[in-house]
């Protein structure tokens, strides 16, 4: 696979680099998509945090509960490659204010919500204006920052945004959920406003790209991707009498898998032949970029799964409280944030493979620590050197991941190379919560049944039941972590053997002998 003839020269550093003015207007643009994107990032775990609070004050069924989050997760993973072509074809600005004020109105009302369908399309409504802002605030910085230090410094920030946007959101969803659970929604309203508001004047618009709508490949990409989500999304939510997950052989959860995966398949045979693609080929078959998706999608399955169970380690089995366990996990953010300043230094002279294969060495490290946790651990032993270990390897695997993504991508197809970039994470997320979520009740189910045979039959005390559930879920959670380590293998392999590119190409924006 080679790099396509590029429709545009690359960008070269301009009068930006000297003039202060043109430097703290680059400064205040990165700070608007870094808010934009922090905030779509944040929305899920601060949510994840409010549930019982909302499940109490509006009477939503433990069935139907799940819905709140995966409302969001469908309609966001579903729209991001629209959202992204949109942007491309009619001004990527226009679309990243649309969707950030979309964002913001959808987070008032599910803030206001006085019933269950309320809340549950004003979620719907908030990932739609995420899929719309989410890709092209990736693709204006694209558009926006002169390749080389740069734009490598404005990537930091946003990968740095992204990465510790869920730790961030367990503090901020415990804070707020202390005082209302709507806070967590209705604190995005103002934010969503400023950040559209300033956007108007500080960030620059694309010029709209010539083209026609896709309408067969916008039908089966949004189709497709909409249930391959919610099969996963099934796969991953517990049965309110059982108190077990979804079978994979489960009429919902095995069909709409089924039915996403023939879609996609129809999607890529439509774009193969499509003149005016909603998803260029040419985007995907490229060999860096190909690595960085297949990469991004394992390390989102694995991360993504990592913040759920062991947030629900921290609860359920060390006994913290929703807003001490939000402030366990922050050492992640500083760690992430520094290494992300350190990764954005370190690719002006080094090739991005070994700053994430150092990356991905890293995680797996921290995937065998967390492997090692046992339900009477405590949390600066056995949790916390593994917890700044993880912030430091996602880090440094971030930002050249963000930075290849986007090499050599036509201005042209920005919007949606960014969207396939958050594409394959928020489907890796699914995948993994859904694979995953099975090792963990499949742990839990196998230790009760060691429990009970030791037991010889004898019912046991409130005081064993409590400690036996402890043991199973500290159990459950070293299987889930065994299955993960090796997944954070796999992708690190794959990146120090396919991640070819070299640091000089991405200074000159992918193009090989351009000028840096």
């Amino acid at each position: 696979m080679t790099s396509e003839p590029r429709t545009t020269p690359p960008h070269r550093p301009d009068d930006t680099d000297t003039n202060p003015t043109a430097q703290r207007n680059l400064a205040l643009a990165l700070v608007l998509i870094s808010t934009a994107q922090l905030m779509v990032v944040l929305d899920a775990s601060v949510v994840n945090i409010a549930l019982p609070g909302i499940q109490a004050d509006l009477g939503i069924s433990a069935a139907n509960l799940t819905w709140v989050v995966t409302s969001y997760a469908i309609a966001f993973g579903g729209l991001l490659l629209l959202g992204g072509r949109i942007g491309d074809l009619i001004g990527r600005r226009k679309v990243f204010i649309f969707g950030v004020l979309l964002f913001g109105f959808a987070s008032l009302l599910g803030g206001l919500a006085q019933t269950e369908w309320q809340l549950l399309a004003a979620r719907a409504l908030q990932g739609a204006g995420a899929a719309a802002a989410s890709p092209t605030a990736l693709a204006l910085i694209t558009t926006t920052f002169p390749p080389g230090p740069p734009r490598n410094r404005a990537f930091a920030v946003y990968a740095a945004m992204s990465g510790a946007g869920a730790a961030v959101g367990l503090i901020l969803g415990g804070a707020l959920t202390e005082i209302s659970w709507r806070w967590t929604m209705l604190i995005n309203a103002p934010i969503g406003l400023a950040v559209g508001v300033l956007a108007f004047k500080y960030l620059a618009e694309s010029s709209p790209q010539p083209g026609r709508w896709d309408l067969p490949g916008a039908f089966t990409a949004t189709a497709g991707l909409v249930s391959l989500v919610y099969g996963f999304n099934h796969k991953a939510q517990l049965d309110p009498v059982t108190g077990e997950p979804a079978t994979w052989t489960e009429l919902w959860t095995l069909g709409p898998i089924v039915a996403g995966v023939v879609l996609l398949v129809a999607f890529f045979l439509i774009e193969a032949r499509s003149r005016h693609a909603l998803l260029p080929l040419r985007i995907v078959t490229d060999r860096t970029r190909a690595v960085s998706f297949m990469v991004m999608l394992i390390v989102g399955a694995a991360i993504f799964a990592m913040f759920l169970f062991l947030s629900l380690f921290i609860q359920q089995v060390m006994g913290y409280s929703p807003l001490k366990s939000g402030v366990a996990f922050l050492p992640f953010t500083f760690g992430i944030v520094i290494a992300a300043q350190i990764a954005s230094a370190l690719a002006s002279r080094t090739d991005p493979r070994w700053i994430a294969g150092a990356g991905g060495a890293l995680s797996v490290l921290a995937m065998w620590g967390y492997g090692q946790l046992a339900a009477d651990s405590g949390y600066w032993a056995d949790l916390f050197p593994w917890i700044v270990v993880q912030s430091v390897g996602m880090g440094l695997l971030f930002v050249p991941l963000t930075l290849t993504a986007v090499a050599g991508v036509g201005q042209a197809d920005s919007g949606v190379g960014s969207a396939v970039l958050n594409t394959v994470q928020q489907v890796g997320g699914a995948i993994g919560i859904a694979v995953l979520g099975t090792v963990y009740a499949n742990g839990i189910t196998d230790k009760f049944a060691v429990l009970e045979a030791q037991g010889g039959g004898q019912p046991p005390t409130p005081e064993q039941l409590a400690l036996g559930e402890r043991l199973a879920r500290a159990f459950g959670t070293t299987q889930t972590f065994d299955v993960a380590i090796w997944m954070m293998v796999v992708a690190t392999v794959i990146t120090v053997i396919g991640l070819s590119i070299r640091h000089e190409d991405l200074a000159t924006d992918g193009v090989p002998g351009a000028p840096a």
